[in-house]
């Protein structure tokens, strides 16, 4: 047995180590973001608090092009199936195109309204609107991105993902430096720059895809019967996503609520978190494939091995990164702002998120366990149940504690624990039983 467990925390280490730098490097957009725009000034820095609520609403809503392609991808070669499993993924990427397409054009059309409705500020909102309506010619390529990911993941290569995203990390850095100061573009700068950087990432992943495709002797067209079991499989996870970033979205519009240093304060204790989770979430990754591909196989002993295994290590490195933001929460801000108002309410909400992350670290490892289980149902229908819970809390906090430094530490709590708890009971629920356990291609 020792073993045997020895063998699954190689596995593991062996996919969630690369795994940790992508996901590392994708929320380090943001960061790089709001650190070059947060030192032009607190609007710019509250309008792209705004912006990145609606962008990251609409491409987290898609995130299921990833997360429903890497277990179906995972049974299949479990299962043996090795072709099949690459045109899944091949079916994943041009459903993320047509998708990202539609999406950008809406968004694009409906850019005003929805930073409208955010009741900023005037010169705030108008920030919000030159970002947005540039970073929405990006979102074709984010979603194919996620796509790609997916398959690659179901493969069990982590490494690739590193790779690229590291690649497009140094050159979205280096671009939005450029643009924004060198060129003199402002907050639109950076959103060009990030656009660029996204797009070179996909002219990779295609190469890396064509290849696997021709080893495969998997086909570079879509599949109508493909397509359709992509957008079946990921519907319920477009619903469990849609009730995550509602808890996101009503999080922001509360920010809002106490003026522009609060919802600039949010937007960094909002990166930071992301970061975090990100890093956190290479867990997840890695249990999707892991358990995906045990029960693709049949071995539904070797799957629960995977959970107990994944969640050991979620909650230990949830201590350790908690810890490190706990020490660094006074100077941490520096980072991303000189606001010197801002800056004055950052500490304490930086201090109470490092607390929550190793509950986060046990939610994050148990929601990717039942995404490779293709339990998507379930997560869905709780998804509705924890913001049913969160939303009068929320409403509460931010009634009771209307300003200041008290208000952003309740936001930063109200998220980090309460929210992050309602989803810790109703994930451990599940996973302690076998209802999830479903063996098979």
């Amino acid at each position: 047995m020792r073993a045997e467990r020895r063998r699954v925390d190689g596995r593991i280490a062996a996919l969630a180590i690369p795994a940790l730098g992508a996901l590392v490097a994708e929320p380090l957009f943001l960061v790089v973001d709001s650190a070059l725009v947060g030192h032009l000034g607190a609007t710019p820095l509250a309008g792209l608090a705004v912006a990145s609520a609606i962008l990251q609403t609409a491409v987290g809503l898609m995130i299921f092009l990833a997360y429903s392609t890497t277990p179906l991808v995972a049974r299949r070669r479990g299962a043996g199936d090795l072709r099949g499993a690459v045109q899944a993924g091949i079916d994943g990427l041009w459903l993320a195109l047509g998708i990202g397409i539609v999406v950008g054009a809406a968004l694009w059309g409906l850019s005003t309204p929805l930073v409208t409705a955010f009741g900023a500020a005037p010169d705030a909102a108008e920030q919000a609107l030159a970002y947005l309506t540039v970073s929405c010619l990006g979102l074709p390529a984010m979603l194919i991105v996620f796509a790609a990911s997916g398959l690659l993941r179901g493969l069990q290569d982590t490494r690739t993902p590193l790779y690229v995203a590291t690649i497009g990390f140094a050159l979205n850095a280096l671009l939005n430096w450029w643009f924004i100061y060198g060129l003199g573009l402002g907050i639109a700068g950076s959103a060009w720059g990030t656009v660029v950087a996204q797009w070179s990432m996909v002219v990779v992943y295609v190469i890396v895809v064509s290849v696997h495709a021709r080893r495969a002797g998997a086909g570079l067209l879509p599949h109508l019967d493909g397509l359709a079991h992509a957008g079946r499989s990921g519907g319920w996870l477009f619903i469990r996503t849609l009730g995550l970033r509602a808890a996101l979205l009503v999080t922001v519009f509360a920010a809002t609520s106490h003026g522009t240093e609060a919802t600039a304060g949010y937007q960094v204790v909002f990166t930071v978190f992301s970061t975090a989770a990100f890093a956190l979430d290479a867990l997840a990754i890695a249990a999707q494939a892991l358990v995906g591909d045990a029960l693709g196989a049949g071995d539904a002993r070797r799957a629960h091995l995977v959970v107990r295994r994944t969640v050991f290590w979620g909650v230990g490195f949830g201590v350790v990164i908690g810890a490190a933001l706990a020490l660094s929460s006074p100077v941490l801000g520096r980072v991303f702002t000189s606001d010197e108002a801002v800056l004055g309410i950052l500490p304490p909400a930086i201090l109470v998120l490092g607390i929550s992350l190793p509950l986060g670290g046990l939610v994050f490892v148990l929601d990717g366990v039942l995404m490779g289980a293709g339990d998507a149902r379930y997560l869905a229908w709780t998804s509705m149940v924890n913001l049913a819970v969160y939303v009068p809390v929320l409403w509460a906090l931010t009634v009771v504690v209307p300003s200041g430094t008290a208000a952003l530490v309740a936001l930063t709590a109200g998220f980090t624990i309460v929210f992050m708890l309602a989803r810790a009971v109703t994930l451990g629920i599940r996973a302690r039983g076998d209802r999830w356990v479903r063996l098979g291609a």
